[in-house]
């Protein structure tokens, strides 16, 4: 895929999920219909509390020499930042205004920039492209559990 479409592919994510989650009420998107599993508000949080992290390794990549990046547990996350309380329009805007920012950035880089490299702790060394192709299938990957969700509440 070339670097254009990619950055396009990112760039979808927002209208994505914010399909997803259209017309749903407080206790829908509160609702935990599949056991075990996040709500649809706790998915949005979880969705916007990494935009920033993909957006600093990718801004390091760019900008340092093979910079190390560390992971982050999402369940951690989920436990200790607010999830249940957290605005979903507010996480939306979040998540497409980070995404506005990093692809206006990526948009003027040459293709061999997407070949730059970084070093995850965890997983080793990414390029950036490798970054750009595993943020952009993030919000795609989590709207299919939002559509399981709605499924499952029969909407």
């Amino acid at each position: 895929m070339h670097y254009q479409e990619l950055i396009d592919e990112y760039l979808a994510g927002p209208e994505l999920l914010q399909t997803a989650v259209r017309d749903l009420d407080i206790e829908q998107l509160d609702a935990r219909p599949i056991p075990g599993k996040w709500s649809t508000r706790q998915v949005v949080c979880h969705l916007a509390d990494f935009e920033p992290i993909y957006a600093d390794r990718m801004k390091r990549v760019i900008a340092e020499q093979c910079p190390t990046f560390f992971g982050g547990d999402p369940d951690t996350f989920a436990a200790h930042l607010a999830y249940d309380q957290r605005s979903v329009a507010s996480e939306l805007s979040f998540v497409s205004a980070t995404r506005q920012h990093v692809a206006a950035i990526l948009r003027e880089l040459k293709a061999s920039d997407f070949q730059r490299i970084g070093n995850h702790a965890e997983a080793g060394r990414m390029t950036l492209e490798d970054l750009l192709r595993t943020i952009g299938k993030h919000v795609p990957h989590h709207v299919e559990f939002i559509n399981q969700k709605r499924l499952a509440m029969g909407i």
